[in-house]
């Protein structure tokens, strides 16, 4: 049978508003704590959560909402989101949104219904409607990779399109000058293209429209089927590199090109966004841009800690970082003959 509070006050002999004030943060005379920590120990006791929730309107609980768990991204984020939280002392209630608007506001109505204490979003939606419910329950948010354009909400973003131009940039410095790219229309995937776009401009370089190939969402058939749209083109029109917005758009196309016999990076030079998982198994090693998945996480975790201690009348925290080249050997120096 599970120890109570009860039966840390006949070992203690201190009074229950005492026990329960140390027990639900409180402070109380340092005899005292020692005598409830040895008593805690003895009798094995933990907190009825539900119990304490009633109490302090706590639940320890963080929701976290995102865009599509399926993907490489989703999935490290939310691991290194859920060891921080422990660490914190929370619990945490993960939602998938499945790049549906509809079911990601139904996420949020959920986890005000189960009382978390504070929401981390990666968002599917461009304006901040569908947290209407969390404003109203006085719930903090934080999104993380995605801002919401005009919404008063603290957020942790990458610099995708400086990032997208420093990847295109390394490929023109390299003689590259057909340079194709692939790039989905979702949040990241306009980010990416933009930065795609800016350097190949700023650089002189003319972009067909058959050069850049985009579907709704990343995913691995965006990647093979762009790549195969490319192949399609004459051989003298064709790429000589491929700039890929994401690790999944990065398996379609060394899928697809693997297929045909294609030599990277003999015959296609390719470049990608968070491709590290590829780089272990794909031979040559491919040179990616690598977001600092650790630092998003913390970030976004911080600030929502700082929120929950200090309350919505603390500073608005916007946080950009940036991306870092990881260079491999995917990439053919044209300029050498």
């Amino acid at each position: 049978m599970e120890s109570t509070i009860k039966d840390i006050k006949r070992e203690t002999g201190l009074a229950l508003s005492t026990i329960s004030k140390y027990l639900n943060g409180g402070n109380v005379r340092p005899e005292n704590k020692k005598k409830i920590d040895e008593a805690v120990r003895k009798l094995d006791y933990h907190p009825n959560e539900m119990a304490r929730g009633l109490i302090t309107k706590k639940t320890r609980t963080i929701g976290f909402v995102l865009y599509d768990i399926s993907g490489t991204f989703g999935g490290l984020l939310t691991h290194y989101v859920g060891d921080l939280l422990r660490q914190s002392g929370y619990g945490m209630i993960i939602c998938d949104s499945n790049n549906d608007k509809s079911v990601e506001e139904q996420n949020i109505k959920f986890l005000v219904e189960k009382k978390v204490d504070g929401i981390l979003v990666v968002p599917v939606s461009t304006d901040d409607g569908f947290l209407d419910v969390a404003k109203r329950a006085d719930i903090p948010v934080v999104t993380l990779d995605r801002s919401i354009s005009g919404a008063q909400l603290d957020c942790v973003t990458i610099d995708n399109v400086a990032a997208s131009q420093s990847a295109v940039e390394y490929l023109i410095e390299r003689g590259h000058k057909r340079i194709a790219a692939i790039y989905s229309e979702e949040y990241t995937g306009k980010h990416r293209r933009d930065g795609y776009r800016r350097a190949m401009r700023e650089a002189g370089l003319n972009v067909p429209s058959e050069y850049e190939y985009h579907e709704k969402i990343h995913s691995v058939s965006l990647g093979y089927n762009g790549m195969n749209r490319f192949l399609e083109l004459p051989v003298s029109k064709q790429p000589t590199a491929i700039f890929m917005s994401n690790y999944e758009v990065a398996l379609g196309v060394v899928m697809a090109i693997n297929e045909v016999g294609i030599a990277c990076p003999d015959d296609i030079s390719l470049i990608s966004f968070d491709a590290l998982t590829l780089t272990l198994v794909m031979k040559p090693k491919m040179t990616v841009m690598v977001q600092p998945m650790e630092t998003i996480a913390s970030e976004a975790v911080r600030i929502l800690m700082s929120r929950l201690g200090e309350g919505s009348q603390a500073t608005l925290q916007r946080v950009l970082l940036y991306a870092s080249l990881n260079e491999g050997d995917s990439v053919r120096d044209l300029r050498i003959s």
